[in-house]
């Protein structure tokens, strides 16, 4: 469900001498299934207005083996987001709102925790990740799936989430706003965002299997299973149905249909002869950089200037503006790469939830029309993935070392200090129960946010969670005052590699 699966992207040299042909994003594509274990992958190009290559390969899932083809629907998670700014756009252009227009003047009960940052909260805002919220903040009323918080929870809780950052100052990715400007897309056109997008922006463009919500698939008989890879096998998972996510992460599509999505957007909002669904003036304003993000300049691309605008990620490459975005959900991420200067769309959706084999994929592709030099990315990206993991596992692995250790040492521990209620502001209880000498975890709000709870050190504990594909296992911190009683409870991811919408260092609980 994750935007830092597209910084992921460093590069290297090996030279490409021509336009890939089909044949070799088929054998491509091929090797990134074997390298990276991902059971099926989707490809498009397209290439002045036209479609080059729309494919699927593989399979949907590794229990039914059935194939993936060009209309096998995806979860395109964070893609949605320009599809929310899109709506936005086309009520600019009714005159309906404005993009510099208070949220408050839509959602009187916005309220951030700054009073200045709530009078000021723009639309704008809503969309360029610079809130002043730290990374993924408040993800846990969303994610992972499961919870039972409303949109009117997300705008009510936005005010216990405290600033790591002034406001406007600093990006930091955020999907709670995007949940919030579905929100304005539905007070403002009376329709539901899901309505909206499908009536408005699907229909004219003939996207006709996709849909802007998983609930709304009315035939699923070709649609991908998530795989998540759990002890070094795969495992398939249910796929993510929560609807209040739907404005930031929601549409399912395939690649034909994101094609006529590319092709539309790379023309400036129109498709066909006739259908201009926004202005060229607000799809500039879409394009615009809202929000910078830090560049390093490197061959090959020696991109100086990178950022955030409207829905989309923008940089410069090799002298042309690269328009993206990725998405990621449990064992389902996708890539949209758009150069428009050259005509260039790039779309790949996998069905496994390694950034790296869509990375290897569209940067492949991506270089043969470039003209760039690079490396053999498969390879490239296997090893640093390879790399990243073994790192991250030396580190979980000793957790669970010295957890195994004090079991097999029969260390005592006072679990009756610990057992109770605990409450956080925003995300509400949780309790920590003793059964048949062995401690669990259980939220009241978010179902699947329940573990067995194990010693490691003083006063830290480990939480392992039910469901081991959430790789989110997380210490638990508890804080006693002097007279030994514990007053304070707060959470941290034990592997750096946890996905940073299981914010647990937002959480600050207090004992009930």
């Amino acid at each position: 469900m994750s935007y830092k699966l597209s910084l992921l992207i460093f590069f290297f040299g090996f030279t490409v001498s021509a336009q890939i042909s089909n044949q070799e994003v088929d054998e491509l594509v091929n090797r990134t299934i074997k390298a990276f274990d991902v059971p099926g992958i989707a490809v498009a190009i397209v290439k002045d207005g036209k479609v080059v290559l729309s494919k699927g390969y593989g399979v949907k899932s590794v229990l039914t083996q059935e194939k993936v083809d060009a209309n096998t629907l995806f979860g395109i998670a964070s893609n949605s987001k320009a599809f929310t700014t899109a709506a936005l756009a086309m009520l600019v252009d009714e005159g309906k709102i404005k993009w510099d227009v208070k949220v408050i003047q839509y959602l009187p009960d916005f309220k951030m925790y700054d009073d200045y940052v709530t009078k000021e909260f723009t639309i704008r805002d809503l969309l360029t990740h610079r809130s002043g919220l730290g990374l993924g903040a408040g993800d846990l009323m969303i994610w992972p799936d499961g919870s039972d918080f409303k949109a009117n929870d997300i705008i009510h809780n936005l005010r216990y989430l405290k600033p790591v950052s002034s406001f406007r100052t600093k990006y930091d990715y955020d999907n709670l706003m995007y949940i919030i400007a579905g929100e304005i897309v539905h007070v403002v056109s009376r329709k539901s965002w899901a309505d909206f997008v499908e009536e408005r922006i699907m229909k004219p463009l003939e996207m006709n299997n996709s849909v802007a919500s998983v609930k709304r698939l009315k035939d699923t008989t070709n649609v991908i299973t998530p795989h998540v890879p759990v002890d070094g096998k795969l495992k398939t998972i249910k796929r993510y149905e929560n609807q209040l996510f739907d404005g930031a992460a929601g549409i399912y599509s395939s690649v034909n249909d994101l094609s006529k999505w590319a092709i539309l957007q790379i023309n400036n909002g129109k498709y066909g002869d006739n259908k201009q669904l926004f202005s060229e003036k607000e799809h500039d304003e879409m394009w615009q950089l809202q929000t910078i993000i830090p560049a390093k300049t490197k061959p090959p691309y020696n991109t100086h200037f990178s950022g955030y605008g409207l829905g989309w990620f923008l940089s410069d490459i090799k002298g042309y503006k690269q328009v993206s975005h990725t998405g990621g959900l449990e064992g389902n991420v996708t890539q949209t790469t758009l150069i428009p200067e050259i005509g260039l769309g790039i779309i790949v959706l996998t069905n496994q939830q390694s950034g790296a084999a869509f990375s290897a994929i569209t940067n492949t592709i991506k270089d043969s029309y470039l003209g760039v030099k690079s490396d053999d990315y498969v390879t490239v990206y296997s090893n640093r993935m390879k790399a990243n993991e073994d790192n991250a596992d030396k580190v979980t692995d000793e957790v669970w070392a010295t957890v195994a250790k004090n079991k097999k040492d029969k260390v005592k521990t006072d679990f009756s200090k610990i057992t109770g209620t605990y409450k956080d502001n925003w995300f509400g209880e949780i309790s920590i129960t003793e059964k048949k000498g062995k401690l669990y975890f259980a939220s009241k709000r978010s179902s699947q946010l329940v573990g067995e709870v194990f010693f490691y050190k003083n006063g830290n504990y480990v939480v392992k969670w039910n469901n081991a594909f959430f790789h989110a296992d997380a210490h638990l911190l508890f804080k006693y005052d002097e007279s030994g009683k514990v007053i304070n409870l707060k959470m941290l991811p034990i592997s750096e590699l946890t996905d940073f919408s299981y914010d647990f260092q937002d959480l600050d609980f207090s004992k009930e």
